[in-house]
């Protein structure tokens, strides 16, 4: 009997042994690279809703940006930092003042708006892609709003905003994207961080 409870005694030391080691000695995992972005599109483009599902808000918490906001948005293998900046004419032309510090940009354009709102959101992508504090960043352009019947197709966008000619030698991706396809969403953004990584690795080499 007191064989066993010796037995039993030393097996028990050897779990905690080996759980206090794969607990304290292994360290703590490797911190994610974080990158600051800025969010920028037309009111109603989708962009707080966007990153509210990214991050599992409840959407009935949703509120349209008035002027900037910023959220953490985690994936496995990095933290984006995204600064939205509100869509109506009255701010838009105060969007550069936000735009220090950025390391890539997120454009969210609605696909199925009127095609007064989509001139003006081409406009305003191009001004974004010229600038000279984003015009070298890698941009993630988002043609949301795919899910109604009046949305543009990706190719019906990408020669409507001149896209080829315009972003020639920049790093983009344009996407197609609806908050029902969140796989297809989650995608988009792990494109981008890739974009963002080789950036990152370019930097290191020079």
């Amino acid at each position: 009997m007191s064989e066993c409870i010796q037995i039993s005694f030393a097996v028990c030391r050897i779990g905690i042994y080996t759980c206090f080691r794969a607990l304290c000695c292994k360290g703590p995992p490797p911190a994610r690279p974080e990158y600051d972005l800025v969010c920028i599109g037309l009111t109603g483009s989708g962009k707080t809703s966007l990153l509210s599902k990214l991050c599992s808000e409840s959407p009935e918490n949703v509120v349209s940006t008035t002027g900037f906001s910023i959220k953490a948005v985690p994936f496995q293998n990095a933290i984006l930092n995204v600064k939205e900046l509100g869509g109506a004419d009255n701010i838009r032309k105060y969007w550069s003042r936000y735009y220090q510090g950025s390391q890539g940009v997120i454009f969210v354009l609605d696909s199925a708006s009127s095609e007064d709102d989509l001139e003006a959101a081409r406009n305003e992508l191009h001004s974004a892609l010229q600038h000279p504090q984003l015009c070298t960043l890698p941009f993630l352009i988002l043609a949301n709003h795919q899910d109604k019947p009046a949305a543009r197709s990706v190719q019906e966008i990408k020669k409507y905003f001149e896209l080829e000619p315009l972003a020639r030698g920049k790093r983009w991706i344009l996407q197609p994207c609806s908050l029902d396809d969140m796989d297809a969403l989650k995608d988009s953004f792990s494109q981008l961080i890739n974009l963002l990584e080789e950036k990152d690795h370019e930097a290191i080499r020079m």
